[in-house]
């Protein structure tokens, strides 16, 4: 299934020939290489990965889809983001810098989360593996906000595309490492070596941070109390697309809302489901998390291809429709059984409308952003999105339990009915015209 954090940075695919260009002769692109492979291996193993094990191991998909709120980590990492940015840790700060002292140890504290994971057994000790996972995604997120911060602080503006393009495409080939690899090496070996090589792979991400220059992080300003942060960073930015939407906003937030909802719900129980289906750990691996990851790009360049040819609110419309329709695939799949040849149907045309919907729907948060507030506002439009979709996802293990999978499937299809019109509703209001410039849509995002 494709996840939301595939379809981000798409700006970054227009430029992946200069990029690997730059990579060769640039030691920082290189450097942003590494360390975006290691921003990008842990979170599918304590994600896909992860479900995957757990229901090899014949846990609940219950308890598979509750496990999945540690992924809100990621969504919620702006709350502990202030405390990184001002506080130094002792002896490394002065050693590496604020910004590769939280980094190191961010990355060493997902390597030994992997390490103790690969020692779980879940089906005897579940709890022990649901705290491996929480260390691991909270050690990740921190780690993903260290690395935005060093990129930011040690780079000029006029660069900064091009180190996200170099992030993107090591974030990229981390997740086929964790997805795809993971999986190939649990096949043969078991769970504890998969796990535990994974960890090993962490190594690459440490030697990028001793590797990295030391920077001066830049000084966040003087505190001015809880109140102060609070109506900068929610009350202001919220503030000004009231004024700029009226009315209509309370239409475009809930488009926003369950967009991408069929998406991340079905996500969860998508490996449960190649599992029960009795596909080995190599088919789902081949075909879900590589072969699948390509189709994703395509599905990608589709969407940005759609926004600058049809306009924005028809690629938004045909990539909702897309991509909740897509969930009828796996209801089939779920009814056939094991038919390789159909989860690779599934797989492809899942992966291509996910990712096609992605694209628009960065594309549309972006245009909704004003110059004054652009940052703040896609962060709070992107954890509207997200949140719904992991708090609601968390019980879909419940959902497949109480009707099945063909059911599941087909009601997280239904979701698509809701979104087709309110992309249709969009058009109505007053003042909603394409943007006129869009081809910048994707640089924004």
């Amino acid at each position: 299934m494709t996840t939301t954090a595939g379809t981000q940075g798409t700006g970054w695919l227009a430029r992946t020939r200069a990029t690997l260009r730059d990579v060769m002769a640039d030691r920082q692109m290189a450097l942003m290489l590494v360390l975006g492979f290691g921003a990008g291996l842990p979170i599918l193993l304590v994600f896909a990965t992860l479900s995957a094990w757990l229901r090899s191991a014949g846990i609940e998909r219950s308890s598979i889809g509750l496990l999945s709120y540690v992924s809100l980590a990621y969504t919620l990492k702006f709350l502990w983001a202030p405390v990184i940015d001002r506080l130094d840790l002792p002896v490394l700060s002065r050693w590496l810098g604020r910004r590769r002292a939280w980094m190191l140890l961010a990355q060493l504290a997902v390597a030994a989360g992997l390490v103790a994971m690969s020692r779980a057994d879940p089906a005897n000790a579940l709890g022990y593996t649901v705290v491996c996972a929480l260390v691991i995604a909270f050690a990740s997120a921190t780690q993903d906000i260290v690395v935005d911060g060093w990129r930011i602080d040690s780079a000029p503006t006029e660069r900064q595309g091009m180190m996200l393009a170099s992030y993107q495409l090591g974030y990229s080939l981390a997740r086929i490492c964790a997805g795809a690899g993971a999986l190939f090496v649990a096949d043969a070996y078991g769970w504890a070596p998969a796990y535990a090589s994974m960890a090993l792979l962490m190594a690459l991400a440490v030697a990028g941070t001793l590797a990295a220059p030391k920077v001066q992080a830049r000084d966040p300003g003087p505190r001015r109390g809880w109140r102060h942060a609070l109506r900068e960073a929610v009350v202001d930015p919220f503030a000004d697309l009231v004024r700029r939407k009226g009315s209509g906003l309370v239409l475009i937030l809930a488009l926003i809302t369950v967009y991408r909802l069929p998406d991340i719900v079905s996500g969860i129980m998508a490996n449960p489901l190649y599992i029960d289906m009795k596909f080995s750990l190599s088919e789902i691996a081949t075909v879900s998390k590589v072969y699948g990851v390509w189709v994703g790009i395509a599905g990608a360049f589709a969407g940005g291809i759609a926004v600058s040819r049809l306009g924005l609110y028809p690629a938004l419309l045909i990539g909702g429709i897309a991509a909740s329709a897509s969930n009828l695939m796996f209801a089939w799949l779920a009814l056939a059984g094991h038919d390789l040849p159909l989860l690779v149907a599934s797989i492809s045309i899942d992966n291509f409308a996910g990712a096609f919907a992605g694209t628009a729907l960065i594309a549309y948060m972006s245009s909704l952003t004003s110059p004054a507030f652009a940052a703040t506002q896609y962060a709070l439009l992107s954890s509207l999105y997200a949140l719904p979709g992991k708090f609601v996802g968390g019980l879909s293990g419940f959902a497949v339990e109480s009707m099945g999978y063909p059911a599941f499937f087909v009601m997280t299809a239904a979701v698509g009915i809701p979104v087709t019109l309110l992309c249709l509703g969009l058009r109505l209001l007053p003042g909603e015209t394409e943007p006129a410039r869009s081809e910048e849509l994707p640089a924004r995002a």
